[in-house]
């Protein structure tokens, strides 16, 4: 099953992060802009479903929910395949254009949001041993992709407890600071006092980078005031005790699949190389992705 398919696979390409490009059902792998390598992405919500809708988000036919229940045998199978592939096969070769012939990470991703799923413990624990498996635990990155919702669970937070042990980081999702309890951008109910609050108990247990999408929305930019705001939220989530390593900012790379994509625009470089610069006066390291 798993070679005849790796067989198969199309060149990849940092705008094409299909989740099927395996025709696998949870594992697939992408050449990540922000990672600077391949990403053997895992996909927690194949249903399509997520308790945050993105203005942004790229995955197609997007429905609120939760995660599914997952077949573990099925995804440890499909991920000891990639992994071998890479590791003792011609995949880099194959697939993957010559700069970018480097495995950075395994990362926990996918159409929807991965703590969500009530199996995320018994994924870390399932990545863990395939990254021992093949003699890259420590060698490469673990990396969970979150919108931080469920952090305030203990079972979560043990979890990350986990995936720190297994040379892990969180990339925390922080695009706008809320107006009124709720964000535009990530069309959800959504408080300043939530954000500090989950990105603390994220700093807590794990290293923790936030990535931030920025792009013009009806022809605009963020307005200075929206930036003064999203900066001194971050600012005072420092003060409170939360402890992030950097910035991850980024641009639009991929057109959104959301009903709002039509008002969406790739914003200036320099405008994000000023913004970059401000996130650097706070302290804290910003690696830019135009």
């Amino acid at each position: 099953m798993s070679e005849s398919k790796l067989s198969a696979i199309v060149p990849l390409a940092v705008t094409d992060h299909r989740r099927d490009i395996l025709g696998f059902q949870y594992v697939y792998p992408v050449v990540s802009r922000r990672a600077g390598g391949v990403s053997v992405g895992i996909n927690l919500n194949p249903n399509n479903a997520c308790n945050w809708r993105c203005i942004y988000c790229q995955v197609p036919g997007l429905v609120r929910g939760n995660a599914p229940e997952l077949d573990l045998v099925v995804l440890e199978d499909e991920l000891g395949a990639l992994l071998a592939d890479i590791v003792h096969g011609d995949f880099m070769q194959r697939s993957v254009p010559e700069t970018a012939r480097r495995l950075n990470d395994v990362a926990l991703s996918g159409n929807g949001e991965p703590t969500a799923s009530r199996q995320f413990g018994d994924v870390i624990d399932l990545v863990g041993r395939q990254l021992t498996r093949f003699g890259l635990l420590g060698q490469i990155k673990f990396v969970l992709i979150t919108n931080g919702s469920q952090l305030y669970k203990p079972a979560v937070q043990a979890a990350l407890a986990r995936l720190r042990e297994l040379n892990g980081e969180v990339w925390f999702k922080y695009d706008r600071a809320p107006v009124d309890g709720y964000s535009e951008v990530n069309q959800i109910a959504l408080s300043a006092a939530q954000i500090k609050r989950h990105l603390r108990a994220a700093t807590e247990h794990c290293p923790t980078w936030l990535q931030t999408c920025m792009f013009m929305l009806d022809g605009q930019l963020p307005s200075e005031a929206e930036v003064d705001a999203w900066l001194a939220l971050l600012a005072e989530a420092m003060a409170e005790g939360a402890r992030p390593a950097g910035v991850l900012l980024y641009g639009l790379a991929r057109a959104s699949t959301q009903p709002e994509a039509p008002r969406l625009a790739k914003a200036p470089d320099a405008w994000m190389q000023a913004l970059a610069a401000r996130i650097e006066g706070l302290g804290l390291p910003a690696k830019l992705s135009l």
